[in-house]
């Protein structure tokens, strides 16, 4: 059995010894797993924000989270909490605001079949 204190350790790993370099990486590697994971969970309460707002299915709600990433040059994981922020009242920022409404429109270009086949063209429904 590992002591009690054992993942309290300092980890302070020598050259002379690998296993004080295991622990290091393993805590390091823990470390980001941690923080991908608090990021997943504020990405799929913002994705359900937005499925719920704009009505949608989970991957285009996601696309806009990721599309408004980019716009804002701004991690996934901070759009997301910053749309879950606005969810409880904080509003948001100028830029996101913008990127927000640009995306919708995106999502909603798509909706209203934008992207469909030219007249003419078979779209797989019966005739054309």
């Amino acid at each position: 059995m590992l002591p009690e204190d054992w993942w309290d350790l300092t980890a302070e790993a020598s050259v002379e010894d690998p296993a004080g370099e295991d622990v290091v990486a393993l805590r390091a590697e823990v470390d980001q797993l941690r923080r991908a994971l608090a990021g997943r969970t504020v990405i799929d309460q913002a994705c359900g924000i937005v499925m719920v707002l704009a009505p949608c299915r989970r991957g285009p709600a996601r696309n806009l989270l990721v599309d408004m990433s980019r716009q804002c040059h701004t991690s996934l994981p901070e759009v997301a909490a910053a749309v879950v922020a606005a969810w409880e009242g904080e509003p948001l920022s100028r830029l996101m605001q913008r990127s927000l409404r640009r995306a919708l429109r995106r999502l909603y270009a798509g909706d209203r079949g934008c992207d469909s086949p030219p007249a003419g063209e078979p779209t797989g429904r019966g005739r054309p």
